[in-house]
């Protein structure tokens, strides 16, 4: 990850969300380590439990590489809940860079990451439902 700098006000916005399966929204800004599977690991978190079909989050972020997870937690634990596979969610998810977890499994940073020219301006993620 690159240098810290100054933070700025960087706006989230989700579409696509499914309001009719209630529970909360929680968005997840993550470094490298832990995406996206450890939350205890999220640089920042934040949750809303009044949903709307499209919602928006401001960060502060000073970080130059960051990779965005949103779950919308139905039942409220806090972790993505998995169908009867055991492997895939039951919830939705959005990513940024249009990820979506797949037969290889979740996505990856590398792949996920946006670099603070791709997110100075705001970010679009689009909420996905199995």
């Amino acid at each position: 990850m690159g240098p810290i700098s100054e933070a700025s006000g960087i706006e989230i916005n989700v579409t696509g969300i499914d309001v009719d399966r209630g529970g909360n929204l929680i968005v997840f800004i993550f470094g490298e380590d832990g995406f996206p599977k450890i939350h205890a690991k999220a640089l920042q978190t934040q949750t809303q439990s009044q949903l709307s079909t499209a919602m928006s989050f401001t960060f502060d972020i000073p970080q130059q590489e960051i990779a965005i997870k949103i779950l919308h937690d139905e039942d409220e634990d806090g972790k993505v809940t998995k169908n009867w596979t055991g492997i895939y969610p039951a919830e939705g998810l959005g990513f940024s860079k249009k990820q979506k977890v797949s037969l290889t499994g979740a996505p990856v940073f590398k792949k996920s990451k946006l670099v603070r020219s791709e997110f100075e301006s705001g970010v679009n993620i689009e909420m996905v439902y199995p």
